[in-house]
């Protein structure tokens, strides 16, 4: 079985049927004022209202105005209806409308309202300490995988054009295994699971935390820290440790950008991974298996995700 993009009718579809019976199942520091910022990727650029500027496949939004101190003055988003309208419909809905910054108004131009290809949140929040996010990703494990499987002297350089990542999982023969023509195999997605579960266990044993979450994001996972009374206090230098033992003393293959960056985006649970078309979730066991348990109910058969 293999995997493959969602189509601009199964991500409509699943934005407006589906996504809004999970809001109530949102994590509490995900509420349509709490992240500093939300942010929607487009598959095509679309333009914005200022006169030559370039178009976007790109948008944050900020959750409140801020005034001259950047103290919060009034929302963006009065309630969940009108951040899911957002979600479904960011050209009609932007909340620029009025700025030279928003999106342009489809009404006015031959393109459409573009689609949210990926929806995701900001990890600095305004109702609590910034959130600890941990980044594991199956390319990352497989390209590692690929280094141990083959010298890198061995290596046949395609093209001045190709990198050394691609090459590895080229020679490894990664990209042809399932899913076909990603950058890792459903071995590497099974581990970024397990790792991100063992993870969570060094939170609570190392770190003693008491509230944890492991999400599947699509083609990874993300692990959080959520104590936010801790003696620690993860501040940025606290952070820094963190990634240093994860990644020396445990081997856990983290981004430690995730973890360090104030500013980082992720995708917002429930929503959709349209790269893999799979539903990004909180998850229980290591035994979570996405090619199954992850699909979303636009799909009418499991048979639609497979290669001709």
């Amino acid at each position: 079985m293999s995997w493959r993009q969602a189509t601009c009718d199964e991500i409509y579809a699943f934005y407006t049927e589906e996504f809004p019976e999970y809001i109530d199942q949102l994590p509490p520091f995900i509420t349509p004022t709490a992240p500093k910022e939300f942010g929607i990727s487009f598959r095509e650029r679309h333009p914005i209202r200022k006169a030559e500027r370039p178009d976007r496949d790109f948008i944050r939004r900020p959750t409140w105005r801020t005034d001259s101190d950047g103290e919060p003055i009034a929302q963006n988003f009065s309630d969940f209806e009108e951040l899911v309208s957002f979600i479904q419909s960011p050209a009609r809905y932007d909340p620029f409308q009025g700025s030279e910054y928003a999106l342009a108004d489809p009404d006015l131009l031959e393109k459409s309202d573009p689609i949210s290809d990926g929806v995701y949140y900001g990890l600095d929040n305004w109702d609590r300490p910034w959130v600890l996010a941990v980044d594991i990703d199956a390319k990352d494990i497989a390209t590692a995988r690929a280094e141990r499987e083959l010298d890198e002297t061995d290596l046949e350089i395609q093209s001045a054009d190709t990198s050394r990542d691609d090459t590895l999982l080229a020679e490894t023969e990664i990209r042809d295994a399932d899913p076909t023509g990603y950058p890792y195999s459903f071995e590497d997605i099974d581990r970024a699971i397990e790792y991100g579960f063992e993870t969570r266990d060094l939170f609570t044993e190392v770190f003693a935390a008491e509230e944890t979450m492991v999400i599947y994001s699509g083609q990874g996972v993300h692990v959080y820290l959520l104590d936010d009374e801790l003696e620690y206090g993860y501040d940025e230098k606290s952070r820094e440790v963190l990634n240093y033992l994860l990644l020396e003393r445990f081997e856990i293959p983290i981004d430690p950008v995730v973890t360090a960056d104030r500013s980082r985006l992720l995708r917002v649970p429930y929503s959709l991974h349209a790269d893999v078309c799979r539903v990004v979730q909180p998850i229980e066991s290591p035994a979570f298996d996405p090619r199954t348990e992850a699909r979303p109910q636009v799909l009418e058969t499991e048979r639609e995700l497979t290669h001709d």
